[in-house]
């Protein structure tokens, strides 16, 4: 594994953060702190296409060398690549019906289950790799499977947005570290 693959987590985050600002200015109403990262690119939105191919699939593409490569030495590890990746891609390919209610259309059904995969499995990833890498970092576990909660009962109106955020925050950033700790592990750094 490559310096740069180790790195991918890491740049995604600053991608998707720096698009997300940059695209929001371009959503009408749009709330960083009441509307999830989805809205941004729901089903009629202005920049939908954008969003998807531009922003939501490079950032799963991201995820893959890390899930691929980690797969043997670091299974959690690459176990948490892997379910950003499939959070992300999902998203590209189903965007989110508008207002990324919690049931919807069969679309909003699989995007909805992409994030499940995300939050859910990242969650899951991040507990079983603190036993290996960063017993403390257990908690970030919790926090990402207590975000997945919120997200499925916080109605529309609510700081979804924001609790979103805080997820996307420790999930890419937990990410970046494991991925990083791994890699001398396997002796390509």
């Amino acid at each position: 594994m490559s310096i740069v693959a180790a790195l991918l987590p890491l740049v995604a985050f600053v991608y998707l953060f720096v698009c997300l600002f940059v695209l929001a200015t371009r959503k009408p109403g749009y709330s960083h702190v009441l509307h999830t990262i989805s809205e941004i690119g729901e089903v009629g939105a202005p920049d939908q296409r954008l969003v998807a191919w531009g922003l939501f699939a490079p950032t799963g593409l991201a995820f893959l060398p890390g899930a691929i490569l980690l797969h043997s030495a670091a299974p959690a590890v690459a176990a948490l690549c892997l379910c950003i990746a499939v959070g992300y891609l999902v998203a590209a390919v189903f965007p989110c019906d508008p207002g990324s209610p919690v049931s919807g259309s069969t679309r909003q059904a699989m995007h909805n289950l992409g994030g499940a995969i995300e939050y859910i499995g990242g969650g899951l990833a991040l507990l079983a790799a603190a036993k290996n890498f960063n017993e403390p970092g257990h908690v970030a576990g919790y926090v990402v499977l207590g975000v997945a909660v919120g997200l499925t009962v916080l109605p529309a109106g609510t700081p979804r947005g924001l609790l979103q955020r805080a997820g996307e925050i420790v999930l890419f950033g937990s990410a970046a570290s494991l991925v990083w700790q791994a890699a001398p592990h396997m002796g390509v750094m």
